[in-house]
């Protein structure tokens, strides 16, 4: 607990619901650290050096990271892996470092296109696509714009990523050449991912699926800076997750859309198009562990950890009665001996 409320954002989402000091402070030097930043810099530089800051974080270093595990200990990692052998990244240099290339190449575009964008609506309007203000967002507006932001953001994926870049069949010369390029990038190998094959695609493909979904709706809703920095955040860390290919991801929930995800990388793109695997479900293209059953058992697991707890509960509760029954047991039969001696 203390470690999450170190963390300057999520004091501020529980600023509300707890007032300890500690997250009083923490949300003061947040403040003062914001405004510092939004007063000395202008929006555009926020907005572009925020997502690139995020991109990095909570993508390409983790990426790195276990691309590293998986080439170093490919024995221990096989092990861990949806597809097994399948699954683990090549191991020659000039593999590595086209693909490497090729996503340095594709966060320098995604980065590019949105601070572009940015930037022409700023001149034709005169004012930032997104709130870039000292006053902070209060709580229950962030909450109403993420969950707007990530239901636009997880239909319009499975739309586009179902209808454009996996089309069976289409009269437009466009949906074709997306879908060819989407399917020599992003599905050139047929197994389980690994989290750097991510933004591994085609930039045009890339900016239909991974770019449109996400900012589109940011764009027409034009919330916080800050609130988008959180969608931002929540949808790169999911992704990087999800494309790990690990058995071993923690959470009944998210480890259903990791292996959702395999399948997906796994048979070339014939099923799950969705991230949280709900759209699948109703349009029947989802395989693997249905969603519902994962969210079933994720509420029985919690069930069970209340249930755990309740009778842990009444366990110390009756120990406790028991040892106060002892004392007062003894109490009575020292009084007794000390009225019997007088």
């Amino acid at each position: 607990m203390e470690f999450l409320l170190s963390i300057p954002m999520i004091s501020y989402f529980l600023g509300p619901a707890l007032t300890s000091w500690s997250t009083s402070l923490n949300l003061l030097f947040f403040y003062m650290t914001w405004s510092t930043l939004v007063l000395s810099q202008p929006p555009l530089v926020v907005h572009t050096v925020g997502i690139l800051a995020i991109r990095i974080v909570f993508f390409l270093l983790p990426s790195l990271l276990t691309l590293l595990f998986d080439i170093s200990l490919p024995s221990l990692a096989e092990g861990i892996k949806h597809g097994g052998r399948s699954a683990l990244p090549p191991r020659d240099a000039n593999s590595l470092s086209r693909l490497l290339g090729l996503v340095l190449l594709n966060i320098a575009i995604l980065t590019a296109v949105e601070a572009g964008l940015d930037f022409a609506f700023t001149q034709l309007f005169h004012e930032p696509l997104f709130k870039t203000t000292t006053t902070l967002p209060l709580p229950w507006q962030i909450l109403k714009h993420v969950l707007i932001l990530l239901s636009a953001r997880e239909t319009l994926l499975y739309t586009i990523h179902r209808f454009i870049l996996h089309a069976k069949s289409s009269n437009s010369s466009i949906i074709k050449a997306l879908a060819r390029r989407h399917q020599k990038y992003a599905h050139s190998k047929a197994g389980a991912p690994f989290s750097l094959r991510l933004l591994a695609d085609h930039p045009l493909p890339l900016l239909c699926y991974k770019f449109i979904p996400l900012f589109l709706p940011a764009a027409i809703l034009r919330p916080h800076i800050l609130t988008y920095f959180l969608v931002f955040l929540l949808c790169t860390g999911e992704e990087t997750l999800a494309m790990s290919g690990y058995t071993i991801v923690p959470g009944i929930i998210m480890g259903g859309i990791v292996q959702r995800t395999a399948i997906h990388y796994a048979g070339k793109g014939t099923s799950n198009f969705g991230s949280w695997g709900i759209l699948d479900w109703m349009n029947g293209t989802s395989r693997g562990r249905d969603v519902l059953d994962d969210v079933k058992k994720e509420a029985d697991k919690h069930q069970l950890k209340q249930r755990s707890a309740k009778k842990v509960d009444q366990g110390a509760g009756a120990v406790q009665e028991g040892l106060d029954s002892l004392r007062e047991g003894v109490r009575t039969r020292s009084r007794g001996r000390k009225k019997a001696s007088q």
